[in-house]
């Protein structure tokens, strides 16, 4: 199996999430901290992130207060229910330089 597919395969491993903090997510150089980076869904949909990296994250919406996970550890999710279509940014407010997006069409 090719590294790059054993290595998303594994990252996704254990607990469900719509989105995936990545493992070395925490490295400025690492490239892409979440997976997918950009995440469509229908209002109204709970979006779910779990956090696949060996050191604490946040997921904290960027520009509005919309919500905030807090610390997450190794293994811990977090869920928002996104009740109107937009374009909602986020990133972790311990590694800003992690930034992801979730964008809410009508239902």
């Amino acid at each position: 199996m090719a590294s790059g597919v054993e290595a998303r395969l594994l990252a996704s491993a254990g607990s469900a999430g719509d989105v995936v903090i990545l493992a070395g997510a925490s490295a400025p150089s690492h490239g892409h901290a979440y997976s997918p980076q950009t995440l469509t869904v229908k209002a109204g949909t709970k979006v779910t992130w779990v956090n696949k990296d060996t050191v604490t994250h946040t997921v904290t919406s960027h520009g509005i207060s919309l919500f905030d996970s807090g610390n997450l550890a190794t293994g811990a999710t977090f869920s928002y229910t996104f009740a109107r279509a937009g374009t909602y940014p986020y990133y972790c407010t311990i590694h800003p330089w992690m930034k992801g997006t979730v964008v809410v069409t009508p239902p």
